[in-house]
């Protein structure tokens, strides 16, 4: 059995391939398009995970969509006849609704020299993401959470996941929503742009617990039963028509708060106003009141159905400062995460359930994020050939290695010299965070690579941190919490002894937001990590995104420009080195 899942029309269009329900390939589509958080039909994703199968849609026996249009019907249709929305709004939901029921004929116009006979199957969106949660654990019992802005008409719902069974066993409905509630802040913040939550969470180690904390709070009651409800007074989602664009390219979505939220927290934040010790403070409140809510929901859980493991899914699952709490503040003592966490997951989860559906057993564990493109060494040369006279003209010096530890040693040393590194390695990482192929890398000792890698490269907000990438056997060293993260999706405090030699990726409140890299899933980026440990004793080496205000690069060429156009120093393409004539210390 073949199934392709997609997420399709929504923000992270994504497409995966699930053969006898082994996940063999996984990409966005915004890595191919090179628009950020794409949303519309992932035509070049799903021929791409073909490709890398080598198979066509006429081998495909299933499509499974994250997307059910039948989910939540009766309440959607008691939600309009009651609440009566502007109709506007309604009818711009039932627009983009019928784009989704399109999909065999966006796959004859995606690939018309290929013929799709099989079947489409729907998934509810919140299932989609339990299913993505627990099936890609190792979990045999779980509890499995899903909680994001909206789809299929709800917010957040659970089950639990039992062997080869997964239960959906309770929803919290649109118009309340812990994602909207978050996204909403967001955007009086002064970030404006789909996806920009991770900056709020970045900047809420500025603030303080106090007024704020309680002049944020009235936005979002808390239930007696663990779930949440907005105070819809402050919102504009569930009566207004709010523009947003999901049928292709860049995703966007008007204000979500209501003008009566200036009024309690004062005026909202232009993009360009400088940032204040008050928006510092928010943020902080903005975070502070959704882990309440969130934990107040999983110890309700947990309560009614104890389970040592929890599976989490869905865009609020990208809260790493919340996760790596979720140890402290509830019962849980096992944390899955799977490396797309929000919308592009559900096309993982959107394969599995169907798999599941049909009597398919799991598959194993995904404990790594390394299913998209690769390019081999003849690839790499023969692009670096193509652009020969302009690397010349820049004097850039290129040393083709041989060995794998001698490759790491070198790019040990320029990374402990100083140099920023760009890193381009096997296939690309599926989800958001680069975990080692397409990265950035740089010294964690340094207290001003921050200001290099903003100066040199990323051009971005200067209280946003950078992550720490950690060899496994030595997080218990350096962190006071000892688990696997492999996607960098929890925030762990660091020891307080270590913090002083690592200022680089240290957050300003003692923590950082750590990715464990073991030998058996990347042993090129374990033995250089190891061999800067050797070199520095430092177990770790600062890891960002290789781009430069674009998605991740996904092909060489793309990290040759980015190379090129920034002050990048050494840049490693597979087993070829590229330096800067008199790269600088920073």
């Amino acid at each position: 059995m073949i199934v392709l899942g997609l997420n399709s029309y929504h923000a992270d269009a994504a497409a995966c391939l699930l053969i006898d329900g082994k996940l063999v390939a996984a990409a966005e589509e915004e890595r191919f398009r090179r628009v950020k958080n794409w949303a519309g039909f992932p035509s070049q994703a799903i021929a791409y995970c073909l490709k890398e199968a080598g198979l066509t849609l006429a081998d495909v026996t299933h499509v499974a969509i994250n997307r059910d249009n039948r989910a939540n019907i009766l309440r959607k249709l008691t939600y309009v006849l009651v609440s009566r929305p502007q109709f506007s709004a309604v009818m711009q939901r039932i627009r983009n609704r019928s784009k989704w029921a399109s999909v065999s004929e966006e796959l004859a116009q995606a690939l018309p020299d290929q013929r799709f006979s099989g079947a489409i199957e729907q998934v509810e969106h919140h299932y989609a993401h339990l299913a993505s949660a627990f099936y890609a654990s190792s979990f045999e019992d779980a509890l499995a959470v899903s909680i994001d802005g909206f789809g299929d008409f709800a917010s957040a719902a659970w089950g639990r996941g039992s062997g080869q069974s997964l239960t959906l066993d309770g929803r919290v409905l649109f118009p309340h929503s812990l994602g909207i509630f978050y996204q909403a802040m967001t955007q009086y913040l002064g970030f404006p742009k789909y996806g920009d939550e991770y900056k709020v969470m970045g900047l809420a180690a500025y603030g303080k617990r106090a007024q704020a904390f309680d002049e944020v709070r009235q936005l979002l009651k808390l239930e007696s039963n663990g779930s949440f409800a907005l105070d819809l007074k402050f919102f504009r989602h569930h009566r207004e028509d709010i523009a947003y664009e999901w049928s292709g390219g860049s995703p966007t979505l008007g204000a979500l708060f209501s003008p009566e939220l200036e009024r309690a927290l004062g005026p909202s934040r232009k993009p360009d106003d400088p940032l204040t010790e008050r928006h510092h403070d928010l943020a902080f409140a903005t975070q502070a009141v959704f882990e309440d809510a969130l934990f107040a929901l999983l110890n309700a859980l947990h309560k009614n159905d104890p389970h040592d493991c929890i599976a989490l899914a869905g865009g609020c699952a990208y809260n790493s400062v919340a996760n790596g709490k979720i140890r402290d503040r509830t019962p849980f003592s096992k944390v899955y995460l799977q490396s797309a966490a929000g919308d592009a997951g559900g096309a993982i989860g959107a394969a599995l359930a169907v798999w599941h559906r049909h009597g398919g057993a799991r598959g194993g564990a995904i404990d790594h994020a390394y299913w998209g493109p690769q390019y081999s060494g003849v690839e790499i040369k023969d692009l670096l050939q193509s652009r020969r006279s302009e690397l010349d003209r820049e004097g850039i010096v290129l040393r083709d290695f041989d060995d794998d530890g001698a490759l790491a040693t070198t790019t040990a040393q320029a990374i402990a010299d100083g140099k920023v590194i760009g890193w381009f390695q096997g296939r690309m990482e599926w989800g958001p965070r680069a975990l080692g192929n397409r990265s950035i890398l740089g010294d964690p000792r340094r207290k001003d690579m921050k200001d290099i890698l903003n100066i040199k490269i990323k051009r971005r907000e200067t209280f946003r941190p950078f992550a720490p990438s950690v060899l496994r056997e030595r997080v218990a060293d350096w962190f006071l919490k000892d688990d696997d993260v492999p996607f960098m999706l929890q925030v762990f405090a660091i020891r307080e002894d270590k913090r002083s030699r690592i200022p680089a990726v240290t957050h300003v409140d003692g923590t950082g937001r750590l990715q464990t890299v073991d030998r058996s899933t990347n042993p090129r980026y374990h033995a250089l990590i190891s061999a800067f440990e050797s070199i520095t004793g430092v177990p770790m080496v600062l890891n960002t995104s290789f781009n430069e205000n674009e998605p991740v690069v996904c092909r060489p060429q793309e990290a040759l420009d980015c190379f090129l156009r920034t002050k990048m120093d050494v840049l490693v393409l597979g087993d070829v080195m590229l330096t800067r004539p008199d790269a600088s210390r920073g």
